[in-house]
């Protein structure tokens, strides 16, 4: 298994080592036209480092990163690991008010922003570092703003070099919020070898990342399945992270992949519904170009993986990952994928399914083909959530975390995802999955997309499916997906309601949110 030297930093491991290895000259990043080195990256980051210093960011303060996905994420990304700061991700889409909660919560010495996230947020106790960007590919965030929060100029103003401590493998380094599918999110908090472990074994070692590279995502850099897949790992290996700011929907991602001929896409479970209805409706999508394709965040309905296999010719290594684990630790993989699995344990991490009701990983594991509750070990374990120790001490035991995931394990190894331990319905006096019906209605040839929730109707729970389709809904189809449900499923499983959507509402994080569906 991988090790680090007890003096290491995240900066000098995914940036400042591909210069001593002489790879300088490589493109690091690009977006549009435009193109930037590895030096390049490298002279910004130290300069970044030197604006917060200035500023009065000092080691182990949170320096919170609220910017699109443009180049000046990277450099103020490792710029402020260099600093040996503690980088927190956000949003620059999300309220105000809500970004301001998180800045609180952390107890941010600094953020780094664009000018209208900054001027909404209109802070005056703590300092503010801007760039200019109107989020789209014509932007230019490295022009300086008549402002005096203005990054470029402070970075200008900033020495090439500055004096760093050196950091501590175990020192904190990136927070990373869960989803806030149980309430307000939470900062995981890790260290700098967490990522450097994880980066080893799967970037690496189970997808095999290479430096030729080019990388394209579908979630947002703030999100740390992107912040890993499109920036960590390409720079790992001297590869090319290729970025677009503007919303990624279907058009704009295969413009994406085309334009810069990626060759690895970071997706998603919806969009690549969307690629595949826009491809049917006329658009050119044209993927040709991908080696392969991931898929994280939310379950990949075995249907639309056969469509997708029958349209492209790209492989979908779907697997599963959290925020307290930083990436993934489950995964399909080249030449292993199994349709509707989640793929076998990444090597470096172990894997338990424990009763619902487990105290700690020694508990003794559900028999094989039951349901039980995943506990991974691994070394990229978070140490914990900030300023939440009773939540801490149910999550984390040691080297152990309690996932929440419910999963069955086949002979074979392989890892079946049956929803969250938190999510099953009681209906009648029986269990029902939500993400087995889901996938289900996936499978129903007018099916887009489908979320199950329960409902309660005269104190009882009932199953109501919210169903995006193709073409007219009406009360007929609705009986016909009951029907299908029935027919391939248990027969208590069906939704007792169907309710037609245009689409369903997700999360920042491109997550199905579920509290925002009506269940009343």
């Amino acid at each position: 298994m991988p090790t680090f030297p007890e003096t290491f930093n995240l900066a000098d491991y995914f940036l400042f080592d591909r210069l001593a290895e002489g790879h300088g000259g490589r493109t690091a990043v690009r977006f549009g036209h435009s193109l930037w080195s590895y030096a390049d990256v490298a002279e910004r980051a130290w300069r970044v480092a030197g604006a917060l210093q200035a500023a009065g960011v000092r080691p182990g303060e949170r320096v919170y990163l609220v910017l699109p996905d443009l180049p000046a994420f990277a450099w103020a990304f490792f710029g402020a690991l260099k600093l040996g700061a503690v980088v927190c991700l956000g949003n620059p889409l999300t309220p105000p008010a809500d970004l301001r909660a998180v800045i609180d919560y952390v107890q941010a010495a600094a953020v780094i922003t664009t000018a209208a996230v900054a001027d909404a947020l209109a802070l005056h106790d703590r300092p503010v570092l801007a760039v200019a960007s109107t989020g789209t590919l014509e932007a230019d965030d490295e022009c300086p703003l008549d402002r005096p929060d203005c990054l470029i100029t402070a970075m200008a103003e900033a020495p090439a070099r500055v004096p760093v401590a050196p950091t501590h493998r175990d020192q904190p380094a990136i927070w990373l919020f869960t989803s806030g599918s149980t309430g307000r999110p939470k900062a995981a908090m890790h260290t700098h070898r967490d990522f450097a472990f994880n980066t080893e074994v799967y970037a690496k070692g189970t997808l095999g990342y290479r430096a030729d590279d080019v990388c394209v995502s579908v979630p947002r850099l703030y999100f740390g399945y992107a912040t890993g897949t499109n920036l960590m790992f390409p720079f790992a290996v001297g590869a090319c992270a290729a970025l677009f700011s503007e919303k990624p929907t279907a058009e704009r991602v295969a413009w994406a992949v085309r334009f810069y001929k990626a060759t690895v896409l970071t997706n998603v479970p919806t969009l690549m519904a969307r690629l595949l209805e826009a491809d049917q409706a006329g658009a050119t999508v044209d993927l040709s170009s991908l080696r392969f394709s991931l898929s994280a965040g939310e379950a990949l309905p075995p249907a639309l993986l056969e469509r997708w296999d029958a349209r492209f010719s790209v492989p979908v290594y779907d697997g599963i990952g959290s925020a307290e684990m930083f990436h993934i630790y489950l995964s399909n993989r080249p030449g292993d994928i199994k349709p509707g699995s989640l793929g076998r344990v990444v090597d470096g991490y172990t894997l338990r399914l424990l009763p619902a009701d487990a105290q700690g990983p020694g508990a003794a594991e559900v028999p094989e083909g039951e349901a039980g509750v995943l506990w991974i070990q691994g070394d990229s374990v978070a140490q914990g959530y900030w300023l939440d120790r009773d939540t801490s001490w149910r999550t984390f035991h040691g080297h152990w975390c309690r996932s929440g995931d419910l999963f069955t394990r086949d002979a074979q190894g392989y890892y079946w995802f049956q929803g969250r331990a938190d999510h099953l319905l009681k209906v009648g006096g029986q269990w029902v999955s939500p993400t087995e019906v889901e996938h289900c209605l996936c499978a129903h040839p007018r099916v887009i997309e489908a979320a199950v929730v329960g409902v309660k109707r005269d104190g009882l729970v009932l199953t109501r499916a919210f169903v995006a389709c193709r073409g007219a809904t009406d009360g007929a189809l609705a009986a016909e997906l009951q029907g299908w449900v029935k027919a391939r499923l248990a027969r208590y499983k069906y939704p007792r309601e169907v309710v037609f959507v245009d689409a369903l509402p997700r999360n920042d994080r491109g997550k199905v949110d579920k509290h925002a569906l009506p269940v009343g």
